[in-house]
């Protein structure tokens, strides 16, 4: 048998038997799921949230100038009181009362307010009464200082910013806030997808070497043809499942937009003119940019050339052991560059271009998580897009070499967990 036909052997068979198994179907439709949960939950808890029964708080108004404005900016949370402090802690004391405010008269010359409450309740109510106390008090003592009313409306009115894309096809809207996001999303993907099948290769070389199944298939093939073949064969059954989610995402965004123009009686779909760089439906309260290609095709090619990288690693790491307990130690220093590129991603985020986010892009353990989400978030120059890519190829061989040194010992070590220095000794060994 040619070498090559025993590689497309264990691929085929470690695609086919792992697509056909129910864990994938489940984990297939689970994720999007997942997903879309955790974009709609947080919303949702924070609408029922706000929607919660406010607390009963009292004021005492010492100043007589603050009460009036507060209750008729939230008559269901704030209530004047005439009661003495004494009794009003007391009624907190017998659960009557959530709070009171204790608001001196010279509340305008030195801004202090006393909220008196049980203990707990979180810090919301707090913020909620120093935002409505800071506006009165402002307001007041601008009045006092001789500004007129419309002087002050004026002044704390907001303003909507609209930031405008130049491109050398004209102007467009600039969607930056929500190409971060969406960076930040497709960087997370391939850490969780590298993370997830690269154990998969681990548990599954554990397991053929535990029941000696490895013994066998060694027979047949050199243990570097057994590693790739696995690492080739998952790696297909990961790619299946990314097309599985992006051919869904296509159809459910293209299928929401339409069920959602039939519930809108305004006209349908709008383009942004001069690019139409987005599908916009109106009565809702955003657009949907167009995603460049070349942001999937940045994906598609780091995930592959992460997915390659470490799943070499984590298969070596589980030849060298018998148990995927031993794993735990050995696997540190390959879990830790995956770790650090999501710890660091906000900051990146908030400023793709910057220092920071370059020279971390450009370190091949972290440049298919860091690169594909600044790719997607922002205008990466091509020299930094290529020295990425060829650092982090060099790696990705580099890495294969070693694990297939590694493979080659550890596949038939049987009894003990070998430790760092071990598995130099295994590489300097290894023909």
């Amino acid at each position: 048998m040619k070498q090559s036909n025993k590689i497309w052997t264990i691929i085929s068979f470690e695609f086919i038997t792992r697509v056909k198994s129910k864990g994938f179907i489940i984990s297939t439709i689970l994720a999007p799921i997942f997903l879309i949960a955790l974009i709609i939950i947080p919303g949702l808890v924070a609408s029922f949230s706000m929607n919660e029964t406010s607390k009963h708080i009292a004021v005492i108004d010492q100043s007589s100038i603050v009460v009036d404005k507060l209750i008729r900016d939230d008559a269901k949370t704030f209530f004047k009181s005439n009661s003495s402090v004494d009794e009003l802690k007391k009624q907190i004391l017998n659960g009557k009362l959530d709070a009171f405010l204790l608001i001196p008269n010279d509340v305008l010359q030195k801004g202090e307010v006393t909220v008196f409450t049980p203990g707990g309740g979180g810090i919301g109510y707090i913020e909620k009464i120093d935002k409505i106390i800071s506006d009165i008090v402002r307001e007041k003592r601008l009045l006092n200082a001789g500004v007129d009313k419309k002087v002050i409306t004026i002044v704390e009115q907001g303003i909507d910013i609209k930031s405008i894309k130049v491109t050398t096809e004209g102007t467009q809207k600039d969607y930056t806030e929500f190409f971060s996001i969406f960076g930040y999303m497709l960087g997370f993907m391939i850490y969780f997808l590298m993370f997830m099948y690269g154990a998969i290769v681990m548990r599954g070389v554990i397991t053929e070497k535990v029941n000696r199944i490895i013994e066998v298939i060694n027979s047949s093939a050199k243990p570097m043809e057994i590693m790739m073949g696995k690492i080739f064969g998952i790696g297909g059954v990961g790619l299946l499942q990314v097309l599985i989610w992006v051919i869904l995402l296509a159809v459910v965004t293209v299928a929401g937009g339409s069920i959602a123009t039939m519930f809108i009686h305004q006209p349908s779909l709008s383009s942004i003119s001069q690019g139409a760089a987005a599908t916009q439906i109106k009565g809702l309260p955003f657009d949907i940019p167009q995603i460049p290609i070349g942001v999937w095709f940045a994906f598609v090619f780091f995930f592959l050339v992460g997915y390659f990288m470490y799943s070499a690693l984590f298969a070596a790491v589980g030849s060298a052991v018998d148990q995927e307990e031993d794993a735990q130690q050995l696997q540190m220093p390959i879990t830790m560059p995956l770790i650090i590129p999501i710890l660091f991603m906000p900051a990146i985020m908030a400023n793709p271009d910057g220092t920071l986010a370059i020279v971390l892009s450009l370190i091949p353990f972290f440049s298919p998580i860091i690169m594909t989400a600044r790719i997607a978030a922002t205008s990466v120059p091509l020299w930094q897009i290529a020295t990425s890519v060829v650092l982090t190829l060099g790696t990705l061989l580099l890495c294969v070499w070693l694990a297939s040194k590694i493979y080659r010992t550890g596949i038939l070590m049987y009894g003990k967990k070998p430790s760092f220095k071990e598995l130099i000794k295994w590489i300097r060994l290894a023909k």
